[in-house]
């Protein structure tokens, strides 16, 4: 694998749940983890369903889809619970899609506060999910690659952090934007 291959990040930016406004997502595209490239960008809907629509959109209509090997998310949702169906969007996108978390998701808690807000779908849509691995300091989940190609890009793109740089300047871009400053860590 090129050590300059060319992947998106995808994050969230902060929001305010009560306001009901759409929620800023924002994707960096990179060479590695060293060179950023681009910046995209889109808008979801809070606990909505229309993530992985806008996304796709995001990233196949921009002027790097052709040059992107995979796509990065920062967990399987944004905007709260507007989960990110990860095999759709490896569909749509006709690319490698890697999920990452820091921490083991609590998939008991998740089923409740779904069922609790009447999205009970989302239960079923998650369930095809691949199921999460250790990977270094992080747990990850893909589609279109293999555990190896996962590992050696992991080695590429977490050049500052455990996490993808990619996600990490996505994640300081979002909440850049909207809060004045970045805080927090992706």
């Amino acid at each position: 694998m090129k050590r300059e291959i060319r992947v998106i990040g995808v994050d969230d930016s902060p929001f305010d749940k009560k306001s009901g406004h759409p929620v800023l997502v924002v994707g960096t595209v990179f060479r590695g983890g060293d060179w950023l490239d681009g910046v995209v960008s889109t808008y979801v809907t809070p606990d909505g369903s229309d993530a992985t629509d806008k996304i796709a959109d995001m990233i196949n209509k921009s002027k790097f889809h052709a040059q992107l090997r995979a796509v990065f998310l920062n967990g399987i949702a944004v905007a709260g619970f507007n989960v990110i169906d990860v095999n759709e969007l490896a569909r749509k996108t006709k690319k490698a899609v890697i999920v990452v978390v820091r921490e083991y998701p609590d998939f008991d808690d998740i089923f409740s506060a779904l069922k609790k807000m009447k999205q009970e779908y989302k239960i079923g849509i998650i369930k095809t999910f691949p199921r999460l691995q250790k990977i270094g300091g992080v747990y990850a989940q893909w589609v279109g690659f293999s555990l190896e190609d996962v590992k050696q890009l992991m080695n590429i793109v977490c050049t500052r952090a455990l996490v993808p740089e990619p996600l990490r300047a996505a994640h300081l871009i979002g909440a850049g934007v909207v809060k004045g400053e970045s805080r927090g860590r992706a």
